[in-house]
């Protein structure tokens, strides 16, 4: 067991607001703190959305479920947000200027002991350990999207990191009900982007050069590897902005993937963001995926 009681998660969007409640959940009290009343308002409103999956996909009862909101606060004061925080979890946009500003924010108003972790997709954490002030109780902490059914916590730290914070995390991502993934040394995109970006990239290649449509494309994979959702499949679950994102640092100069970064770009600009706004690839909360017939001749 952990000491790790009060939790603060900094960024209550899509992945912010599900690691808020997965704490909460599994008796964790939570402090969501984002920059604003309307990011605030939606953070709540994501929360409660996830009612419907909880009880879908894990059984919880409408009481367990009510129990982990009651373990809930929201701040738009990051003062007040950290000021008993056990650890704070950062989740917000993955720009690099913007988690400098933050970092250096926050290691002026959380407590000394407070440990601090990020959430990024993408970057490693000696990119930001120097702002926080606290290098040996700084690491990464990545959770993948559904967290309550995808439940691996990936944990990376740097030459700095104490391993006893490092250990800690590990332990503290068991209570919450995630399977640690331990990594040795940092590496962008960690185990799983690294292995799910290429595919979902080359998919997006076939599409963007216009060798095939999504549904075929998913249609190929599912059927030859027996998976569950193909590449554009998980596009809509990662969310788009979030693989618009990721594909760009990784492929921005890159003169071929140009038409895919465009048609996102265009995707994203209608608001088809994927499962969050229930319209990317595929139309939200029945996607023909999930169709028996969808992989039918």
């Amino acid at each position: 067991m952990t000491n790790i009681e009060q939790v603060t998660v900094a960024g209550g969007g899509v992945l912010g607001s599900q690691i808020a409640y997965q704490c909460a959940f599994k008796g964790k009290n939570v402090t969501v703190y984002d920059i604003g009343d309307d990011a605030v308002a939606a953070a709540r409103e994501r929360v409660k959305a996830l009612r419907t999956a909880y009880k879908r996909d894990i059984k919880a009862t409408d009481e367990q479920f009510d129990a982990g909101l009651g373990r809930m606060s929201f701040t738009t004061d990051l003062s007040e947000a950290v000021k008993n925080a056990n650890l704070v979890i950062e989740a917000i946009p993955e720009k690099p200027s913007i988690k400098h500003d933050f970092y250096q924010s926050l290691a002026k108003l959380a407590p000394e002991n407070t440990i601090f972790a990020s959430n990024s997709s993408t970057y490693v954490p000696s990119t930001f350990a120097s702002d926080t002030g606290r290098p040996d109780k700084f690491l990464n902490l990545h959770f993948a999207n559904q967290i309550w059914l995808m439940n691996t916590a990936e944990i990376m730290g740097t030459d700095q990191t104490d391993p006893d914070i490092y250990n800690q995390i590990v332990s503290f991502a068991r209570e919450i009900g995630m399977v640690p993934i331990q990594l040795h040394k940092e590496q962008p995109g960690y185990v799983l982007n690294t292995l799910l970006m290429p595919l979902m990239g080359a998919a997006g290649m076939l599409w963007a050069h216009d060798v095939a449509d999504p549904q075929t494309i998913d249609k190929t994979w599912m059927i030859a590897t027996g998976a569950p959702k193909g590449p554009f499949g998980f596009y809509d679950m990662v969310g788009l902005r979030t693989a618009y994102n990721i594909l760009s640092q990784r492929q921005g100069d890159n003169p071929q993937a140009k038409p895919l970064l465009d048609k996102l770009n265009a995707m994203i600009e209608q608001g088809k963001l994927g499962e969050e706004t229930g319209q990317g690839f595929y139309q939200y909360p029945d996607p023909d995926y999930r169709d028996p017939g969808f992989l039918k001749a």
